[in-house]
């Protein structure tokens, strides 16, 4: 299955012509992406742990709970990431390919 669609690799606008770079993109599954996202969400959990009894004081706690919270929503949309990125690579011709890093 081929995801790409053919687009257009010149467009003229107005007396313009822009010409299109035939560019893949970096990270099309979005596995890494999400892993460094979640773990940007762990570190700033772990760094604000140490000041956990000025943040209550200020009344700033929720914080610390949006980490957590980011880090328990990273974890489930890395599962689903590498989920996709399974099923993509098994729908391919050809079956199964060798995983990228992630």
């Amino acid at each position: 299955m081929d995801s790409r669609d053919e687009q257009p690799r010149r467009h003229e606008i107005g007396s313009r012509v822009y010409v299109v770079a035939d560019v893949e993109p970096l990270d099309v599954d979005g596995v890494r992406t999400v892993a460094v996202g979640t773990a940007v969400w762990l570190i700033g959990f772990l760094a604000l742990l140490p000041f956990y009894g000025e943040l209550a004081d200020s009344g700033r706690t929720w914080w610390l709970w949006t980490c957590l919270a980011g880090f328990g929503l990273g974890l489930c949309g890395y599962e689903y990431c590498r989920r996709r990125r399974d099923a993509r690579a098994e729908a391919a011709p050809g079956g199964r390919r060798a995983r990228s890093a992630g």
